[in-house]
C-alpha cells in the first residue's frame, strides 16, 4: 500500500474507474448475448432491435473510453454482420 498521500488517493480512483469499466464492459457483453441469441433463433425482428440496442450500448462504451474505437467498430460489424446473414 503506498505511504504518500497522492498515491493513496491514485490507488482509490483507480478502484472507482477500474469498477466502472467492468460494469460496463459487463452490459455490452449482455447486449452482446442478446442479438446473439436471437440470431441462433433465427429471429429477424428481435434480432434487429437486438442490434439496435446493442449498437448503442457499444457506441456509449466508445465515447466514454472503455473501448477503443476501432473495437467498438468491430464489434458493431460482426453483430451487423450476424444479423445479415440472416436475410
Amino acid at each position: 500500500m503506498a505511504n504518500i498521500k497522492s498515491a493513496k488517493k491514485r490507488v482509490l480512483v483507480t478502484a472507482t474507474k477500474t469498477a466502472r469499466n467492468k460494469a460496463i464492459k459487463s452490459e455490452v457483453k449482455t447486449y452482446i448475448k442478446k442479438v446473439d441469441a436471437a440470431v441462433e433463433a433465427e429471429d429477424k425482428d428481435a434480432a434487429l432491435a437486438a442490434l439496435k440496442e446493442a449498437t448503442s450500448v457499444i457506441a456509449r462504451a466508445c465515447s466514454k473510453g472503455v473501448y477503443h474505437k476501432n473495437t467498438a467498430a468491430r464489434k458493431v460489424s460482426r453483430l451487423s454482420k450476424a444479423v445479415n446473414k440472416l436475410a
